[in-house]
């Protein structure tokens, strides 16, 4: 299969799943790699052949929708993000938290992956702000629709390089060595709850007051399923609650409900029902 080949498929069958060809130019190398172990495996002779199979086989769309996935994740990926995320957010959100006399702040992971970013999330909140919020307790769940990735982030166990942007002082304190891996600690592990979960369809029930929906729907949905999730996301934040979306993403055009967050960049607060920030502490 050649690379043309492999495109003019994908412009094909990504609309047909309601994603989006331009988030896939850059990876396609690595979607064409697995769409062709696919067809091998299924003793197809090309890709043609291979349309018309989906075309008999409609349980072959999921198939072909875990392949076009792409877990690119890391610890504490986009640094600048989750100084934002200790510095400004998760303060404020404590504190609105208090106000209506919460004992837990509420985050949702979309798109999680292999687990890296939910256990971020837990590892920054256990080791430099937890102590400030003792009546508080952090939980996360963390979604995806690859349940293969979903059984890995359970594990809680990691190679080297999804490590790079740990502090050293963080990695002796947050994991513990086991041979070549570095296992996620239970204290870090204990507020995080994984699930297999299609965005595509809806949203958890309750409300959130962190949302963290980076490098997925913005950049690989279709540009009208980017606005139904993302309205939908905006609807299940509390009022005042953030949601982060990539570094190099935008939110499109009349999504209700969200501003910008002062001092940031790709992160929105929500001001559904008229909300104010309250006084800084």
């Amino acid at each position: 299969m050649n690379d043309r080949d492999c495109v003019a498929f994908l412009q094909w069958a990504l609309p047909r799943m309601e994603l989006h060809w331009p988030g896939y130019r850059k990876v396609r190398g690595m979607v064409c790699k697995r769409i062709e172990k696919r067809r091998r495996a299924l003793g197809l002779a090309s890709l043609d052949a291979y349309r018309g199979y989906l075309g008999e086989h409609r349980e072959e769309w999921e198939v072909l929708g875990a392949a076009c996935a792409i877990p690119i994740s890391r610890f504490f990926r986009d640094r600048a993000v989750f100084e934002n995320v200790e510095q400004l957010l998760l303060p404020e959100l404590a504190r609105n938290a208090e106000r209506r006399f919460e004992r837990s702040l509420a985050c949702w992971s979309v798109g999680c992956a292999s687990g890296e970013e939910p256990y971020s999330l837990s590892i920054l909140w256990q080791l430099r702000l937890a102590q400030r919020w003792p009546g508080l307790v952090l939980r996360v769940l963390a979604t995806d629709v690859d349940q293969n990735l979903l059984e890995r982030a359970a594990t809680g166990c990691y190679g080297a390089g999804s490590l790079k942007e740990v502090r050293e002082d963080w990695l002796a304190q947050a994991f513990d060595r086991q041979g070549s891996a570095y296992c996620v600690r239970p204290p870090m592990r204990a507020g995080v709850t994984f699930a297999r979960y299609d965005i595509r369809q809806g949203a958890p029930p309750g409300r959130f007051d962190l949302i963290l929906c980076r490098n997925l729907v913005l950049t690989y949905f279709e540009p009208a399923l980017q606005r139904a999730v993302m309205g939908r996301l905006a609807g299940a934040l509390h009022p005042g609650g953030a949601l982060v979306i990539g570094m190099h993403e935008s939110l499109p055009d009349r999504i209700k409900g969200l501003e910008a967050w002062t001092g940031t960049r790709a992160i929105f607060r929500s001001v559904r029902d008229g909300f104010a920030p309250g006084p800084q502490a």
